[in-house]
């Protein structure tokens, strides 16, 4: 298996200053950097490298993204926001969305390595990619940015997909611990882009991901929420993938597979409160893997997005990239203990929110009537 892989150096440069958790400092609130900074990234790099599993994959290079490609989502104003800022002294595009000197470049090269993997998988360079992209972009809005997120690379590598290469149908999977509400907003009245999101129900933002929020216009049933509960762990996402999203994906039969991969569901996540384990997240790579070699050829583009444990999200992103790879390296999980008596069953709250979004996308789904009468 030919797996991809991206990463620039500019990437561990984007500067959203100080700041303690998601706030800035200042007040009671002593000085510190903010829970999104280049530190998790570069030790997924470093674990790759140090464990020489990076010899395995095909190194690509990314390119910045257009102006004009960036605006397949966000306005105008907006861009010419995000470049004065960065040209000036920085600042919020939005909400927690900092911008620091140099930003806007790097986050045309952070869009620009979803288009470059797109590229990649669609001229068969590789059978499927991992982009280690940042800023991240799936909170991102056509008019502002939000937690963290400044301009939006899966939706702009799916509109990228559409009009270079005349695809019909993409699919966006979002597993990030947080709602994907600006990935939701670009496509929510698209029939042609499947969006689906996996999260921490009422985690971030507070008000958007309701499992009753499918869309609209043409685009009803083509947006699907699943809000978990708090503490979901390994078995509960992997039975989401088997009881919603597998049966959706047959029937909507995409041509190419894009995820915005946060590591935040993790068991050990300063942002989220679920409990996915490193295995966890390997088994379900495993699984959007066959959907998209079932449905698509396995073309495959995974988008590193969230993930704030600077000590467990590379062991999970190396089991991501293990999974695409289909090789293994020599690196044992050291948390895996850590996970003793944690979940492994799916409990009945959860089953509860997985039976209500099957009822209500039953609605648009063939799949599921059986399961609803």
């Amino acid at each position: 298996m030919r797996t991809g892989y991206i990463y620039d150096e500019s990437y561990f440069w984007h500067d959203n200053g100080s700041g303690t958790l998601y706030l800035s400092s200042g007040g009671y609130l002593e000085k510190d950097e903010f829970i999104e900074s280049p530190a998790t990234k570069k030790r997924v790099n470093n674990l790759l490298k140090r464990s020489r599993f990076m010899d395995e994959l095909i190194k690509l290079v990314p390119r910045p993204a257009t102006r004009e490609e960036v605006e397949s989502w966000h306005t105008p104003q907006y861009v010419d926001k995000v470049k004065q800022l960065s040209d000036t002294n920085g600042g919020d595009a939005g909400d927690h969305a900092i911008v620091g000197k140099g930003s806007y470049e790097i986050a045309l090269l952070s869009a620009g390595g979803a288009l470059t993997s797109v590229d990649a998988v669609m001229e068969n360079q590789v059978d499927n990619v991992y982009a280690l992209t940042r800023p991240p972009g799936h909170h991102a809005e056509a008019d502002f940015g939000m937690g963290f997120c400044i301009f939006n690379n899966v939706a702009i590598a799916a509109n990228y997909a559409r009009k270079k290469y005349g695809l019909e149908k993409i699919m966006i999977v979002d597993w990030d611990v947080h709602h994907g509400n600006g990935t939701e907003k670009a496509f929510y009245n698209d029939p042609n882009v499947l969006f689906i999101s996996i999260h921490q129900h009422l985690s971030f933002p507070e008000d958007t991901g309701f499992a009753e929020d499918v869309g609209s216009g043409n685009g009803q049933g083509y947006n699907v929420n699943i809000p978990l509960p708090p503490g979901t762990g390994d078995a509960g996402y992997l039975e989401v993938f088997d009881s919603i999203i597998e049966p959706i994906a047959s029937e909507f039969q995409p041509e190419l597979i894009i995820v915005s991969a946060g590591q935040d569901p993790s068991m050990f996540d300063p942002l989220g409160r679920m409990l996915m384990t490193a295995e966890g997240f390997r088994k379900m790579t495993n699984k959007i893997k066959r959907i998209a070699e079932t449905q698509c050829n396995g073309k495959l583009v995974v988008c590193h997005e969230g993930g704030y444990s600077n000590g467990y999200v590379p062991f999970c992103t190396l089991r991501i990239v293990e999974a695409l790879s289909e090789k293994q390296s020599d690196v044992k999980d050291p948390f895996a203990s850590g996970a003793n008596g944690y979940p492994d069953k799916v409990y009945p709250n959860q089953r509860q929110v997985i039976n209500e979004v099957i009822e209500i996308q039953s609605k648009y789904w063939s799949s599921f009537l059986s399961e609803v009468q």
